[in-house]
């Protein structure tokens, strides 16, 4: 996991939002209509918009939210707020990467706070962040889940374009994730990651280019059980045929190209992978997520097809 260490001058957020700049901002709402969940409230600002809704599964909704195609630049600001009313289901998910470009000093910014109400459901699913080198970028994430709300999500973070050789050997990559279940805070990260930082990159990221995050809401045991199974299931013992399953918690190496661990604790259950590649990441987090399903539908849902293009 990244270094939870303070920088000397990480640009505060308040500051940043205050700034002059570009901006874009997305408010979204969902209703349970009775026969399936409905995209009810809609307000854009700039080039942030969704498709419109899907319905692969019946009720669930599922949104694209679309970010500037040109990507995202030092000085622009994205601010994107989506709120599950009470009883809705949801997922949201991005049709391809955001990406980061280089900057020549000036910070992107994006803040995002989802809200799930009692009942509800929200999958927030987006493809991964590609941080170009050079990129300044502060990522904040609010999530607020009220007592009987349900929330999965993930974020992937790719640093530098490891596909062309390119390391993230220059720029910086901050930020912070906040969970609140009821009013009680049980969550918050800081992301701290500095390009051309050789002790960060060896000690904290330990050479990988990839780190991903992914949240549940759950105090489920059982379903521990299940995610504990499937990491375990992806190890691959080249070194060490008789680990067994209790280093899944302090982490498992799977043929190197994964480094995953998990953990649940205070109703949160927390899955932490480093990657030299997209794909294994995101097709292990699409499994778990589909043991997730399992476990509150009791069925399994397919990927969404945007996934595989």
């Amino acid at each position: 996991m990244t270094t939870i260490s303070a920088i000397k001058e990480k640009p505060l957020s308040e500051t940043l939002e205050a700034e002059d700049g570009w901006q874009a901002k997305l408010s979204i709402g969902y209703t349970h209509r009775g026969d399936k969940t409905v995209l009810k409230h809609k307000k854009q600002l700039g080039p942030l918009a969704v498709q419109r809704p899907l319905y692969p599964e019946g009720d669930i909704c599922h949104t694209y939210l679309l970010h500037p195609p040109g990507g995202v630049v030092g000085g622009d600001k994205l601010f994107i707020s989506t709120i599950a009313h009470q009883d809705a289901k949801t997922l949201i998910t991005t049709p391809g990467a955001t990406k980061f470009y280089r900057s020549a000093g000036p910070y992107a910014y994006q803040k995002q706070q989802l809200t799930v109400e009692s009942g509800a459901v929200l999958e927030w699913l987006p493809q991964e962040n590609i941080y170009f080198p050079e990129a300044n970028v502060r990522l904040d994430t609010e999530i607020t889940v009220q007592l009987g709300g349900r929330f999965i999500g993930w974020e992937m973070h790719c640093f530098g374009r490891p596909a062309l050789n390119e390391g993230f050997n220059k720029g910086s990559i901050v930020g912070c994730t906040q969970l609140k279940i009821g009013d009680e805070l049980v969550l918050a990260e800081q992301l701290n990651v500095q390009g051309g930082d050789h002790h960060q990159s060896c000690a904290g990221l330990r050479d990988y280019s990839m780190l991903g995050t992914m949240m549940v809401t759950t105090s489920d045991d059982d379903l521990l059980k299940v995610v504990q199974s499937l990491l375990y299931d992806y190890q691959v013992y080249a070194d060490d045929k008789d680990a067994d399953r209790a280093s899944i918690n302090a982490g498992v190496d799977f043929d190197s190209a994964l480094l995953a661990g998990v953990t649940l604790t205070d109703g949160v259950m927390m899955i932490r992978v480093m990657s030299h590649g997209t794909e294994p990441m995101l097709a292990l987090f699409t499994q778990i997520w589909q043991s997730v399903r399992l476990n509150w539908f009791g069925y399994t849902p397919f990927a969404p097809r945007i996934w595989a293009t």
